[in-house]
C-alpha cells in the first residue's frame, strides 16, 4: 500500500512538472491582415477562391479581412464570409457596418481557434461619411484559461484625420478596461506610420513592424496604411513581419506576422 502511495505521489509530481513546464511556454500565433476589395482583383475578376488561397498560403491561425461582401448584388449575391469560412475551413464572424445592394457590407474575423464572443462597434462617423466599424473577437487560444482579444478595423480614408483620430480614440477605450489582457488590432488604418492617427493608436498599442513596410498601391508599394498591432508590450514577441508577394487579387498586399504570447508574468 505504502508501495503504491509512492507511485502514486510521484507520477502526481511528474505530471504536475509537465503541466507546468507546458504553460510556461510561449504560444506561437500566424497573424494575417487583408483588405480583400470584396473579392475583386485589381485584373477585374471576381473570385473569392483566390482570396482563400492568399490566406491559406501563410497558414494562418487567426485572420482579419476588411471590404467582405454579403449577399451583395455586385458580387453575384455570394455569402462572402460563409465561402471563405467554407474555403478556408476556419470558424468566421462577420461585422456589418453598411447595407449595399440587398445585402451588407463590412469586416470579417477567420480563426482556426474558437471564437467565443464576439461584438461589432459602429465607430464615430463624421460629417455623414462611410460606417466603419471594429469587430472586438475573444478567441479561445491552445493553452487552458487562455484567449485572445482581437479587435478587426478598417478606418475612413479621408485626408481629413478627424474620423481616424475619433476612431482611434474609441478603439483605445474600448482596451481600456482590458489593460493585461492580450490583444492584437490589425486592419487598413488609412493612415502612416508617421500619422496621428498612429501616433494615438501608439498611447495603447505597439506597432509589430518597426520599419514601415509597403502596402499600397498593390503594383508597387509606397506606404504602409495596413497594421497589426500587440499588446501589452511585455507579453508578446515579434518573430517574423512580411508583407506578402501577391498583386493581382486585391488592391491592397496582405501583411502577415509570427507572434509569440509571453506566459503571463514573463
Amino acid at each position: 500500500m505504502k508501495q503504491l502511495l509512492k507511485y502514486t505521489l510521484l507520477a502526481t509530481v511528474i505530471l504536475s512538472t509537465v503541466s507546468t513546464s507546458h504553460s510556461a511556454e510561449p504560444t506561437r500565433l500566424r497573424i494575417l491582415s487583408y483588405n480583400i476589395h470584396h473579392a475583386e482583383g485589381v485584373d477585374r475578376k471576381l473570385d473569392v477562391e483566390r482570396i482563400a488561397r492568399v490566406i491559406l498560403s501563410v497558414k494562418p491561425d487567426v485572420v482579419a479581412l476588411q471590404e467582405v461582401d454579403q449577399k451583395v448584388k455586385r458580387t453575384d449575391n455570394i455569402d462572402q464570409p460563409a465561402e471563405l469560412a467554407r474555403l478556408t475551413e476556419m470558424n468566421i464572424v462577420f461585422g456589418a457596418n453598411i447595407e449595399l445592394q440587398g445585402g451588407h457590407y463590412g469586416n470579417a474575423v477567420l480563426s482556426r481557434f474558437p471564437i467565443t464572443q464576439h461584438k461589432n462597434h459602429l465607430l464615430p462617423n463624421i460629417d455623414d461619411s462611410e460606417q466603419r466599424g471594429v469587430i472586438e473577437a475573444e478567441i479561445r487560444l491552445p493553452k487552458p484559461n487562455q484567449s485572445l482579444l482581437l479587435f478587426a478595423t478598417h478606418l475612413d480614408f479621408r485626408a481629413d484625420e478627424r474620423e481616424r483620430l475619433a476612431s482611434a480614440k474609441f478603439i483605445n477605450e474600448l482596451i481600456a478596461d482590458h489593460a493585461q489582457h492580450p490583444a492584437l488590432l490589425a486592419g487598413d488604418l488609412n493612415a502612416t506610420p508617421d500619422s496621428e492617427t498612429l501616433k494615438l493608436f501608439e498611447r495603447k498599442w505597439t506597432r509589430t513592424n518597426e520599419v514601415p513596410m509597403a502596402t499600397v498601391p498593390v503594383n508597387q508599394p509606397r506606404r504602409q496604411i495596413d497594421f497589426i498591432l500587440h499588446r501589452p508590450a511585455n507579453r508578446w514577441k515579434v518573430v517574423e513581419f512580411k508583407v506578402l508577394d501577391e498583386a493581382v487579387a486585391s488592391d491592397h498586399r496582405a501583411i502577415f506576422a509570427v507572434l509569440e504570447l509571453q506566459p503571463d508574468g514573463e
